[in-house]
């Protein structure tokens, strides 16, 4: 027995490493590109032993159709390991990248290749890159960078490069990604149903057609469809962020002291207080007027340098991209927006406010900060620095607290979405915030920020495109904050996974369960739509195992209910039917064989 266990554990985990890392050359569509070292990896042999060879830990191409072929491997020599080992990074990316007699690198294929990443050149971290290429072509005919050109031009920015090649940033297959929200926008366009804002007057005169989606990762990943660059007002989009900026400024606590953290169960508007007379949250506007009066008191008296202070920071949290102000929006908010007028003196009233406050100044502060200008992409970026944990993905600049961040995410995942809120943290979990201009932005912590917008909106205040996309994309991805408690059952996709490793997490799952025997698990991946049949690298399926551990219940399972193959071979040639003779499962070879029969009778 304990023999078995280890040729079983042998094959397993030998097998599992061996095909993790080959799948990292076979199955990208883009160069996988590996440090130069090479590395030792244990090979289990049909002798049983487990022997280590050496593998060039350097290259792939740029086919779909790469494979991994071992006799090509074992066909290096140890000069050329040795050559690998002593090239640069630099001059690893330029080996795999070059074409040509002599070899060279064509500007245009590097910039795709970056792009086909999720990068742009017009990302502040390649600056260094665009400014080398920008200065080459102005003094060079040639479009083709030859290999001190090539390392002159990339060696500043080799880190994120590399990560990039490598498929170490936030989505490593991005272009399935991009597919996928391709896919989803289309299903959405046309959404009808839905009527503008009209409360606030230029918000009347929105272009229902209008329809956008961006998407920026924390690695800063970008991706966007349709109409990305239109301006619109960030209205209560604002809200978080101004919150995230109090907490960090001041504290949670000292926030805290004017404002509640429950849903207030009212319209986002209403004239109310919570049982503690303060506003019920900062995602209303009671709230977010509370948390704009406490923003920049030293600079009281001078409303435009608070305001220009407060701009400043919301354009560092969009990476310096598009945040602008629109006087139009302002002047229509102010002049038509009595009702927030008589919140702020019936909160004023209710000493909602900190000492001095001066109410006229707190309220045109915050019409302004709901009338800056932003488009999707801009508010992405914004998006992406609260999943960020507070960090600019696209500078580095750390301008929130962790702290901060992570109680403005509870309370948009609580209180973002109006009267709404509830059915959406059910039906989508994810931490977001709509605004009256037709805009919702999604957080998913650790991965990327989202901004759908689509000015026709619901009964409930929110966009109608939006909603529909948000429960299409929690439907798809694996972005529900509960998701992770049925991965093994899921039919979701999770990005943040390269393909071959989610699969290879499958078959180790899978085989495991074969291997104790699990059937519960197995009527599980039944269900979900688990192909029962796959294999690891050596062939060994689940009616490997389960024959070889004599698990009668899981093999008569397989056969009947799963109607897996019964007669794989293994890569010694070995099917289930040997491996339950070989280890004296006498009920479990008798079943196989004769299942063996009748599915011969059955053909003949």
């Amino acid at each position: 027995m304990l023999l078995k266990k280890l040729i079983f554990k042998s094959r397993l985990f030998g097998a599992i490493r061996i095909k993790n890392r080959f799948h990292q050359l076979s199955n990208c569509q883009h160069l996988n590109l590996r440090k130069s070292n090479n590395i030792t990896i244990n090979q289990t042999i049909s002798n049983r032993r487990t022997v280590p060879i050496v593998v060039k830990r350097c290259v792939s191409v740029f086919s779909d159709a790469a494979t991994y072929n071992p006799q090509a491997t074992h066909q290096h020599t140890e000069a050329d390991n040795v050559g690998m080992q002593r090239m640069t990074d630099e001059e690893v990316l330029f080996h795999v990248l070059s074409e040509g007699d002599p070899p060279g690198v064509p500007i245009d294929k590097l910039i795709s290749e970056i792009n086909s990443f999720g990068l742009r050149l017009t990302d502040p971290r390649l600056s260094e890159l665009r400014t080398n290429i920008e200065t080459y072509r102005s003094s060079n005919v040639s479009s083709v960078l030859l290999c001190d050109d090539f390392i002159h031009a990339i060696k500043d920015n080799i880190t994120i490069l590399t990560n990039a090649f490598e498929k170490k940033l936030a989505i490593p297959d991005f272009q399935e990604f991009c597919y996928q929200m391709e896919r989803l926008y289309n299903s959405c366009r046309n959404e009808g149903g839905g009527k503008v804002a009209t409360y606030i007057p230029i918000l009347a005169q929105a272009d229902t057609q209008k329809w956008g989606v961006s998407v920026c990762t924390i690695s800063g990943q970008r991706f966007s469809i349709g109409d990305v660059s239109d301006t619109f007002t960030i209205q209560s989009c604002s809200k978080p962020l101004l919150y995230a900026l109090a907490s960090t400024l001041y504290g949670s606590e000292k926030v805290h002291e004017y404002i509640g953290q429950e849903p207030s169960g009212r319209n986002f508007n209403d004239i109310c207080l919570d049982l503690n007379s303060k506003p019920h949250n900062p995602m209303i506007n009671a709230g977010a007027i509370a948390v704009v009066s406490l923003l920049k008191r030293e600079l009281s008296g001078n409303a435009n340098a608070r305001f220009d202070t407060l701009h400043s920071i919301m354009k560092k949290l969009a990476g310096g991209e598009f945040v602008g102000f629109s006087q139009t929006t302002y002047d229509s908010e102010y002049s038509a927006n009595s009702r927030n007028f008589a919140l702020g003196y019936y909160m004023q009233e209710y000493k909602c406010f900190p000492p001095y406050t001066n109410l006229n100044e707190t309220l045109q502060l915050y019409f302004k900060m709901c009338s800056m200008e932003v488009n999707c992409e801009s508010l992405s970026v914004m998006a992406s620095t609260l999943a960020n944990g507070g960090i600019c993905p696209l500078t580095g600049e750390k301008i929130l607290t962790t702290a901060s961040v992570r109680d403005t995410l509870s309370l948009m995942l609580s209180c973002g979405l109006y009267d709404y809120s509830g059915q959406f943290a059910f039906n989508v979990g994810l931490p977001g915030k709509s605004a009256v201009s037709g805009a919702i932005i999604l957080v998913i912590p650790k991965l990327c920020g989202i901004v759908i917008w689509s000015p026709p909106l619901d009964q409930l205040g929110n966009s109608v495109r939006g909603i529909k996309f948000c429960q299409q994309l929690v439907g798809t991805f694996a972005f529900h904050v509960f998701d992770d408690l049925a991965k093994h059952v899921s039919k979701k996709m999770d990005p943040k996974l390269p393909k071959y490793k989610t699969q290879a997490n499958l078959v180790v799952r899978l085989l495991f369960a074969a291997a104790n025997g699990d059937i519960s698990a197995f009527r599980r991946y039944f269900l979900s739509g688990v192909d029962m049949s796959i294999s690891d690298y050596d062939g060994r399926t689940a009616l490997h195992l389960s024959a070889a551990e004599g698990h009668e219940e899981l093999v008569r399972f397989l056969l009947e209910k799963c109607r897996v193959p019964h007669s794989p071979r293994d890569r010694w040639g070995h099917t289930p039917v040997d491996e339950a003779e070989r280890f004296g499962h006498t009920a479990v070879y008798e079943l196989l064989s004769e299942w063996v029969s009748k599915q011969k009778e059955d053909v003949s």
